[in-house]
């Protein structure tokens, strides 16, 4: 089956939920139907917009309280708690019910005796500090740092300056030997145990195979995106193509195989495409998407970059971590999907003291409609909303500046 590249671009689109019915007040029902499109949300601890895991639901839902994400995370008496995080794209939120799926992983981080040396540094700290966790309840690794020693974190190299009690955590996290339970209001991870995180029908739900478990975890991938390669399909959950130690057995390119004899995944070809790709039996095929939004940098449609080239002819690459004199569009670049295209991009502040929302550059797209300004306009003035901000307002710089000013004066 040959595709053209619209055609494939508006699968995946549909296939990440852009094509899903609005509702008027977002729900809980909504939260869950959307995290069943992405299949995970990327967590990162970068807040100048907003965290990212909040952002991909803003972007197919439109503007909803966070609260639900918060309860989506924490059980009451009423449902059990939907939402975990663990190392599934990366650090992500996942379904609690994906934990069996990478027991493995886990598995196979208890073997690897953690990535930064500090578990074998000091033999015996893993058990101490479980038993501390075990015995305390709930502790972040501020909470374990006097009892725990060792060198406490720093201000330098920002980023992976963690505490000795912060690597511990971490690793008995990867492990499977604690699990996150919560952040606190200043983002720190909150740990517990398993039995006190997760459900019971989880934990002790029968933990499927290597085999099992990659072929559902491809299969989750292929849904999620609709129409992928290999590569895209194992990148989703992080899978190695072949079976490695590494990552206790999980390998795409088997499932696919098992996949495709299967009909799940039917192989096609795709426009401009130099790798084979994977269109899901299931995936939607629309004649027209009509999406008007911002996506985060960490947004599962453009998360993979050759992806998103592929896709939308959009090169994108985040730029955090550039010196700003070396920046070429910003340092939080979101692209702005219209329709089935992503047609311009914005970096973008939320100013809190102020409350504005400051656009610190602004650029078209080769191509962009006549109307784009106006329709980034108003898509900035919902976000701005959202983010309880009271005003937008544009930096002239970029091309699409002095017109998206321009229609922002308008609006005002």
């Amino acid at each position: 089956m040959d595709l053209s590249r619209v055609q494939a671009r508006r699968i995946a689109l549909a296939a990440q939920g852009f094509c899903d019915p609005t509702h008027a007040v977002p729900t809980l029902r909504t939260l869950r139907r959307t995290v069943e499109r992405t299949g995970v949300l990327q967590v990162d601890s970068v807040n100048v917009l907003a965290r990212a895991h909040l952002m991909p639901l803003y972007a197919r839902m439109g503007p909803y309280d966070t609260d639900l994400l918060r309860r989506a995370c924490q059980p009451d008496a009423r449902r059990p708690r939907m939402l975990v995080e663990y190392w599934a794209h990366v650090q992500a939120l996942m379904p609690v019910e994906l934990w069996p799926l990478l027991a493995h992983r886990m598995e196979a981080y208890r073997e690897r005796r953690g990535k930064w040396g500090a578990v074998e540094e000091r033999p015996g700290l893993d058990a101490d500090v479980l038993s501390v966790v075990r015995e305390r309840g709930p502790v972040t690794a501020r909470d374990l740092e006097d009892e725990i020693g060792g060198a406490a974190r720093t201000r330098e190299h920002w980023g992976w300056n963690w505490s000795e009690a912060r690597k511990m955590l971490d690793f008995l996290y990867a492990s499977g030997q604690v699990a996150i339970a919560g952040r606190t209001p200043t983002f720190e991870v909150v740990y517990d145990l398993p039995e006190r995180v997760l459900p019971r029908a989880v934990l002790e739900a029968p933990v499927p195979t290597p085999e099992e478990a990659s072929v559902e975890l491809v299969r989750r991938a292929a849904r999620s995106h609709g129409i992928a390669t290999a590569r895209c399909l194992a990148d989703y959950y992080r899978m190695r193509l072949r079976p490695g130690a590494t990552d206790g057995g999980l390998a795409a390119g088997p499932a696919i195989e098992a996949l495709v004899e299967a009909g799940e995944l039917v192989p096609v070809r795709v426009e401009g495409w130099q790798r084979p790709a994977y269109l899901h039996r299931d995936a939607r095929r629309p004649r027209r998407v009509a999406a008007r939004t911002l996506l985060s940098p960490f947004d599962p449609l453009v998360w993979e970059r050759e992806r998103t080239e592929q896709l939308f002819g959009f090169h994108y690459r985040i730029e955090i971590y550039v010196p700003a004199a070396q920046r070429v569009h910003g340092y939080y670049v979101l692209p702005f999907l219209l329709g089935d295209e992503l047609v311009a991009r914005v970096d973008l502040k939320a100013d809190r003291a102020t409350a504005r929302l400051l656009v610190q550059a602004a650029y078209a797209e080769p191509g962009a409609p006549a109307t784009t300004a106006a329709e980034l306009a108003r898509e900035l003035h919902r976000m701005a909303r959202w983010l309880g901000l009271d005003e937008v307002v544009v930096v002239p710089r970029g091309d699409l500046a002095p017109g998206l000013a321009a229609e922002l004066a308008l609006d005002g």
